[in-house]
């Protein structure tokens, strides 16, 4: 079991593979990306915004590192290093996203929050990807290269997007609730991902051979059911419109009022 710190330490620092490895890195997390987008071809959030979100996504990876090797130093159980690095991961992505995107006091639709989330969680899955690839790059394997950026395509970038989006999807559901409300619900929304997070390191670990596309097919249910929740999100706005509800004025008055 190895946490993003103790990746990070056999990675060959050289320039070339650096390069390689972050290129490959992103191009899962791009493909995803241009993916959701896609879902937000009505009225769609500023590009400039969500790159910079990304870019956040990113840099939380950097900030783990150190939080991710204190935990390393006080726990030694393997349950509890588990959990706690996801934890710290999926924290620190909604840091990243609230730094970047909700602090600017832009988001007019239910549909904006996910799409942020999504956003954060797929620049983190970005360099994560980039520090797993380092090492097969570093010593020449392309057969171990190939064969982790296919399972990190098909699992863990997809993990890391469709986790963050749960605090997006709820922060969604909860639109126009109260402050109070939605706070419990963003809450909510970081305890689903954490869960979803740490069960599906957790079955991949204790899994071989066939378990582990049973693992892989899970996640796929959980994406489709995201994948329903967003179109949900999606239909609440339609509906005001026809109803002649007018959306308007900056988040702030969305997460803040009453």
């Amino acid at each position: 079991m190895q946490s993003i710190t103790n990746i990070a330490t056999q990675i060959n620092t050289d320039p070339n593979t650096l390069l390689l490895s972050l290129f490959f890195g992103i191009i899962p997390s791009f493909l995803w990306l241009l993916f959701w987008l896609r879902e937000d071809k009505e009225d769609p959030e500023p590009r400039g915004l969500i790159f910079l979100t990304f870019l956040s996504g990113m840099l939380a990876v950097i900030l783990v590192l150190p939080i991710q090797r204190f935990i390393n130093n006080i726990f030694y159980d393997e349950n509890t290093l588990l959990i706690l690095w996801v934890a710290s991961e999926e924290f620190l992505k909604l840091v990243a996203v609230f730094a970047v995107a909700i602090s600017v006091r832009h988001i007019k639709k239910p549909v904006g929050f996910p799409i942020y989330f999504m956003a954060g969680g797929l620049g983190f899955a970005a360099l994560e990807n980039a520090l797993f690839l380092a090492y097969p790059i570093g010593i020449n394997d392309p057969t171990v290269g190939l064969l982790t950026g296919n399972l990190r395509f098909l699992g863990a970038t997809l993990l890391h997007s469709v986790a963050s989006g749960m605090m997006g999807l709820m922060l969604g559901l909860a639109f126009f609730q109260n402050k109070f409300i939605k706070i419990i619900a963003l809450l909510f929304g970081l305890f689903i991902a954490i869960a979803l997070h740490t069960a599906f390191n957790f079955f991949i670990m204790k899994s071989a051979g066939g378990e582990v596309l049973k693992v892989f097919g899970f996640l796929w249910v959980v994406t489709i059911i995201s994948m329903l929740v967003f179109e949900k999100l999606r239909r609440m706005r339609e509906s005001l419109y026809m109803k002649n509800v007018v959306i308007h004025g900056p988040v702030n008055e969305l997460l803040l009022r009453r």
